[in-house]
């Protein structure tokens, strides 16, 4: 048996998820988990384009040698 679990969503959710799923020739699961990715690379992304802080700007500008 496959380790899952159910999530509760609307029905609207349900809908989209499953006519992408169709659309892109994969099942619900792969979907899903997909945009699970998406979006975890879209948080990885805001947060590295937040303003560095000082002492990550100190780092930056110490002397190598």
């Amino acid at each position: 048996m496959s380790d899952t679990t159910t999530i509760r969503v609307s029905r609207a959710t349900r809908d989209i998820l499953n006519d992408l799923a169709t659309r892109r020739g994969e099942s619900l699961t792969d979907t899903v988990s997909r945009g699970a990715r998406l979006l975890e690379q879209e948080t990885i992304g805001h947060d590295l384009s937040a303003p560095l802080r000082d002492d990550e700007l100190a780092w930056l500008d110490a002397d190598a040698g």
